[in-house]
């Protein structure tokens, strides 16, 4: 017999399901790419370091309405590294107007700056916020902690997807369980309840690595986990169900990026899930994601790889349905088709590789906003 909790639970699952493809609409790509008459090569509009000087920005995320502290249209951008520049040792979430800041390092306004000695639950490492960044219209923010104690891989740990008000106070956090150092994310606001889809680089990396100095050997083992979480105002949110819906992406430990693996991901329209598979420099594709009840195995099926892929590291759907993907390995963005076929434009050709992360296309916005953490800054492509 089937408890009252677990059929609450499903029916939940399937109203979140049925809402995200009715509010998705119908998208398909155009013939015209979006990033076609973008400008390349924008210079920065705001700077991404708070008074504390945490650096490496990495996640960015539109707020969709003003509640609290977060303002509508604004963006909130978490920082990965400490003023010391260690990686997986920021703890602070700023957020910028779309116009901009002074530019002057040092005066991004905080939203959040997050002591792991007061979190609302269990967040194995501490802090350390990755790419992984949402916000709900009720207001709460979703940031994923891969915390480190001293900027290396050997000393990572599983972290958490920590929960915050719309005053920047953590009021919950997600751990344990298929959660592994949550790394992206992209999220499907259903009002009361919040589908999350993450990405987890942590599963046997660290594990296989023997010289830290170097690239540790790539693992086949990374995931994405679907949760849906509720998120009703002034009710503390918390997980109705989590599921691991894809299984066998590739994933190393590396000195200077921490660790490489499954990044970006978005939500087609059809229920289909995109990743980016940094390590194979390819789009996959994860079918019938806010349905399927067992996980595509191997990574999922291939979109698109090579090309004018180099190392796709955040991602983002143009409003055509395309596929964004800021290069890891050249300054350059690349549009994607749902059936393959690649554009690019120069992003930050002057910094070229490493300096991409996090890009978000506001709605309503013919643009692209992304970050740049070679010199933390937040730039944005426009026509």
């Amino acid at each position: 017999m089937i408890s009252h909790s677990r059929a609450r639970r499903a029916a939940l699952l399937a109203l979140a399901c049925l809402s995200a493809l009715l509010g998705a609409g119908v998208a398909t790509a155009q013939a015209s790419p979006f990033i076609a008459p973008l400008q390349p090569n924008p210079g920065p509009i705001a700077t991404t370091v708070p008074a504390n000087g945490d650096v490496n920005p990495y996640g960015i995320v539109t707020v969709p309405t003003s509640v609290g502290a977060l303002r509508r249209g604004n963006l909130l951008i978490s920082n990965f590294n400490n003023s010391d520049n260690l990686q997986g040792t920021g703890t602070t979430i700023v957020q910028v107007p779309p116009g901009g800041n002074d530019g002057v390092p040092g005066h991004a306004s905080v939203f959040a700056q997050i002591d792991r000695k007061t979190l609302r639950g269990p967040c194995p490492g501490g802090v350390g916020l990755t790419t992984a960044l949402a916000v709900t219209r009720s207001g709460f923010v979703i940031v994923g902690s891969l915390p480190t104690r001293n900027g290396s891989a050997k000393t990572a740990q599983a972290g958490c997807l920590l929960v915050l008000d719309s005053n920047g106070e953590v009021v919950q956090t997600i751990a344990g369980g298929p959660i592994n150092g949550p790394w992206d994310m992209t999220a499907v606001d259903h009002g009361f309840f919040t589908t999350l889809y993450v990405t987890n680089v942590l599963n046997g990396t660290v594990a296989a690595t023997r010289d830290f100095t170097q690239p540790g050997p790539p693992v086949d083992r990374g995931t994405v986990v679907r949760i849906q979480l509720l998120t009703v105002p002034g009710v503390t949110p918390f997980v109705l169900d989590e599921d691991v819906i894809a299984t066998g992406f590739p994933e190393r430990t590396d000195p200077n990026a921490l660790v490489v693996g499954p990044t970006g991901v978005a939500l087609g329209a059809d229920g289909t899930l995109y990743v980016a598979d940094t390590v194979d420099n390819r789009i996959a594709a994860i079918d019938d994601a806010t349905f399927r009840a067992l996980p595509a195995q191997s990574g999922g099926r291939t979109v698109s790889a090579g090309g004018d892929l180099n190392g796709p590291l955040g991602m983002t759907l143009a409003p055509n349905g395309d596929i964004l993907t800021a290069n890891g390995g050249d300054g350059n963005i690349v549009e994607t088709t749902p059936a393959g076929a690649q554009s690019k434009v120069a992003a930050d050709s002057a910094g070229g590789a490493g300096v991409l992360f996090g890009l978000t296309v506001p709605p309503g916005f013919d643009g692209i906003y992304f970050v740049d953490d070679g010199d933390n800054t937040l730039r944005v492509l426009a026509p």
